[in-house]
């Protein structure tokens, strides 16, 4: 009798023996979660996004208790499917225009939190040395993509060149062009391989990161103003899903991102090549 009297209260004891290990379990996780909260994840192309993320906010989020870590990539999808995926918490290469037009497209959900700077995009040559030297039926390789082909064709315009209709704007394709005097042809391409085919086509289309990244800003021939439609348009963005824009972390970063230390990184390694928007 007096054994089966103390069973149940065996039982008690280590049914409270196993809540006390669980809370202290929980106890244990939220602290790792604590943990990661600290650590700021953003996908970026490596020039010259990268750079400024990896040689000044890294080392300013740092003091602050985070850590940063950039993931490269050399394109201009994978940073956006990633942040949607929540894989990273961020992602910083693009401007609101291939922002807006990618998330029509794809379905996505992603937001922009700050403008950081801005690339004015050139057309450079190894061929030529000026843009009157081209000969008729050139050939011209542009993005593919809908926003930096319009920035290429708009370039053209503005050097005389080609003349678009009056509704083109920033959504500017090859169907647009009105007047062509010189019979240009045009070769489109996926934004980084531009730079690649340079040397086999007359002018190339090149966005300034890919410039830098191929060392060509000694070949460039034109470039967008400070004062260009495209000037007021282009401002590279920090990037979210929907939703994180809020989180501390975040709001971290894109203080930053906007800070004195980020501009004159920007205005001592880029050579007029990236101009801060802040």
């Amino acid at each position: 009798m007096t054994k089966a009297k103390q069973f149940p209260k065996l039982l008690v004891t280590a049914v409270a023996a196993i809540a006390l290990s669980l809370v202290a379990l929980t106890g244990c996780s939220g602290g790792n979660s604590s943990e990661e909260d600290k650590t700021i994840t953003v996908a970026a192309v490596p020039t010259p996004h990268a750079e400024i993320l990896t040689e000044v906010v890294a080392p300013a989020l740092e003091e602050q208790g985070y850590t940063l870590e950039v993931k490269e990539f050399t394109d201009y999808v994978q940073p956006n499917t990633v942040t949607e995926a929540e894989e990273v918490d961020a992602n910083y290469f693009q401007h609101k225009p291939y922002l807006d037009n990618f998330n029509e497209e794809q379905g996505t959900h992603l937001v922009d939190v700050v403008g950081v700077h801005y690339e004015p995009f050139g057309l450079y040559s190894t061929k030529y040395t000026d843009l009157s030297e081209l000969p008729d039926g050139a050939t011209i390789a542009v993005p593919n993509d809908a926003t930096n082909e319009a920035r290429a064709l708009l370039l053209l315009q503005d050097e005389g060149l080609i003349t678009l209709s009056e509704d083109a704007g920033i959504t500017a394709t090859p169907n647009d062009i009105v007047d062509n005097p010189k019979n240009l042809k045009f070769k489109e391409l996926e934004a980084a391989v531009v730079p690649t085919v340079i040397d086999d086509v007359d002018v190339a289309g090149i966005n300034a990161n890919y410039a830098l990244e191929g060392n060509l800003l000694d070949k460039i021939l034109a470039k967008e103003t400070s004062d260009s439609l495209a000037a007021q348009t282009y401002a590279n963005l920090l990037v979210v899903k929907d939703g994180n824009q809020d989180s501390a972390k975040i709001k971290a970063l894109a203080e930053v991102l906007n800070s004195d230390a980020v501009r004159d990184y920007i205005n001592d390694n880029y050579q007029g090549a990236v101009l801060a928007v802040f």
